[in-house]
């Protein structure tokens, strides 16, 4: 066993690290890392571009014996929030990595000060107890859930208000009528940037299925509602990202409507479940079942 650690190169490594989490992923309810399609989403999402870290992958590190990856320790949309993937055969390295994140990947707080904050499953004991044993401290807010959805045998029936349509970006890929859902689903005020620089990023990921992207079409002709979905097909499985809903429209069962349209699509190519990395009520009351969360862990650098 000979294990080096190294900086990660975009253009070798990013694929390699997707394999690795499409790899590292087994059935059931304990999902130890990232599902690929996070991994992706974060690479292509206009965040990563508009806050520089592009320019910061050289600090992402990657975790190799004999030259197979083992674990990466690495940021999502801003430097001071870490996420670890590791093999589950190479726990002894969990300190290392927190060192290692200390390091490299912090980020400086509102207060002014240098910190690190480790995502840490809430069952994972073990790195709870070596990440307290370093000065980190365990937050009670950001957490982020996981819940899961059993792909039913027969699918149910996806009902949508009179006047409404379900549509596939494949169908209508009207980046405007995309852009602006977005903007307003996420609780934007007023109009978007026309821009579509950040829309045309996202779809050209590699794995990015327009057939796959659902809206919904109102009676006007504008989309009120979108659901990004992702396929797997090594684990068939379908990891929803994102969800958004125009203000005006919610509470009309389109979010819904949306959301199983596009797991019925990802049924036909073979998905027996389905994931998104949150816990609310909005996607319960559909079927997910909540898995657990990752509690952020804090640690003031001096």
């Amino acid at each position: 066993m000979t294990i080096k650690v190294r900086e990660y190169n975009h253009e070798e490594d990013f694929k390699l690290i997707g394999d690795f989490l499409v790899n590292t992923y087994k059935p059931g309810k304990e999902i130890i890392n990232w599902l690929q399609p996070r991994w992706e989403y974060m690479h292509y999402h206009p965040y990563l571009f508009v806050n520089k870290l592009d320019k910061k992958f050289d600090k992402i590190g990657i975790w190799e014996d004999d030259g197979m990856i083992v674990g990466i320790a690495h940021f999502e949309h801003h430097l001071g929030t870490v996420y670890i993937q590791l093999d589950p055969n190479y726990s002894h390295l969990k300190s290392e990595m927190l060192r290692y994140s200390e390091e490299n990947l912090s980020g400086i707080s509102d207060q002014g000060k240098p910190y690190v904050s480790v995502y840490i499953k809430d069952n994972d004991t073990n790195f709870q107890a070596i990440a307290e044993s370093m000065g980190f401290k365990r937050g009670d807010q950001y957490l982020e859930a996981m819940s899961q959805y059993q792909v039913p045998k027969i699918f149910p029936e996806i009902k949508l208000a009179e006047g409404f349509k379900l549509k596939s970006l494949a169908d209508d890929n009207n980046l405007n009528k995309v852009n602006r859902v977005l903007w307003r689903g996420f609780d934007h005020q007023g109009e978007p940037n026309p821009d579509l620089a950040g829309r045309k990023l996202m779809q050209s990921a590699p794995n990015y299925r327009k057939e796959l992207n659902i809206v919904v079409e109102a009676p006007n002709g504008e989309f009120v509602s979108y659901c990004g979905m992702w396929y797997d097909p090594i684990n068939k499985i379908a990891y929803v990202e994102p969800v958004a809903t125009d203000p005006g429209y919610r509470r009309m069962g389109l979010g819904k409507a949306a959301v199983l349209e596009g797991i019925r699509r990802c049924s036909k190519l073979g998905a027996t479940v389905a994931y998104v990395a949150t816990d609310k009520e909005f996607y319960l009351a559909i079927g997910f079942e909540k898995l657990f969360d990752r509690y952020p862990w804090f640690k003031e650098l001096d």
